[in-house]
């Protein structure tokens, strides 16, 4: 089976725990299984990495380069993650940028991205719903790649 990388960056391994208000009631168990089973049907397998530190995250995206593609959510690491960024523009597949929030609603200082422009795409503000999107964005782009 190929698999799929689910990362998840600071604050993130609280979810469901955390401000439920901004970032809904989901737990990071609860997201790792929808997106599962969103890419079951293409074969995929999904392995879910959550770390606070962004050295963690750089480890785990370079040693994922043999996987299908990845969903990232950076947390706020999202808006001066340098060596994130730097990591991610070596990361040989596609990969979407996911937040559960919607950014614009919040502080001036979440309006940009630096990961963004680097990202097959950007979702954010529909919740755990995002996550599901981008996994079944990334099945479409990578099975186009395969048939192209």
């Amino acid at each position: 089976m190929r698999e799929l990388l689910l990362l998840n960056g600071p604050n993130l391994g609280i979810l469901g725990r955390r401000q439920p208000e901004i970032y809904g009631h989901r737990t990071t168990a609860d997201i790792e299984a929808l997106v599962a089973a969103e890419v079951k049907d293409a074969g995929w397998t999904v392995v879910a990495r959550q770390h606070d530190g962004e050295g963690d995250m750089v480890r785990t995206i370079q040693d994922s380069y043999d996987t299908v593609g990845a969903i990232v959510n950076p947390g706020a690491l999202m808006i001066a993650g340098w060596s994130l960024r730097d990591a991610l523009a070596n990361f040989p597949r596609p990969w979407i940028e996911v937040h559960l929030s919607n950014l614009w609603a919040r502080e001036q200082f979440r309006h940009e991205s630096i990961l963004g422009a680097l990202a097959s795409g950007v979702i954010f503000g529909l919740g755990a719903e995002g996550y599901r999107l981008a996994a079944r964005a990334l099945v479409a782009t990578v099975t186009a790649g395969e048939t192209a």
